[in-house]
């Protein structure tokens, strides 16, 4: 149950910030699955175009499920919340001044680079 709601924090902040900055998978869901749930590399790619396969393509998703490397649970609970938090993300980037949008992007940007960068 707390892995479900673990997936559930990862779905909501990658669609909020979908929303607010157009970004998700490559940002936002890879880097958690490997930092929160301890992922590999190829396995929080693989779940995260479960979580991304309606727009993003099938077709990749077969290959990484094909060698093991998803977890379908993880990907459907982060879809589904993802959804959700997209439009919340999308509003608030729509009343946000310009100069805090470039900046909160910029910090989050730097965080997410330097905690890739360290690793765990």
């Amino acid at each position: 149950m707390l892995d479900v709601l673990i997936y559930a924090v990862i779905g909501i902040a990658a669609g909020t910030l979908s929303g607010l900055f157009g970004i998700g998978g490559g940002i936002i869901i890879i880097p958690a699955l490997m930092f929160l749930k301890g992922f590999s590399q190829l396995q929080a790619q693989g779940t995260s175009l479960v979580a991304m396969l309606p727009p993003v393509g099938i077709l990749a998703f077969m290959e990484y499920y094909k060698k093991g490397n998803t977890n379908i649970v993880a990907g459907i609970v982060i879809c589904i919340t993802m959804l959700i938090a997209a439009k919340f993300g999308g509003q608030l980037a729509n009343i946000l001044p310009m100069n805090i949008m470039k900046k909160a992007f910029g910090i989050f940007i730097i965080l997410v680079g330097i905690k890739t960068f360290l690793g765990k």
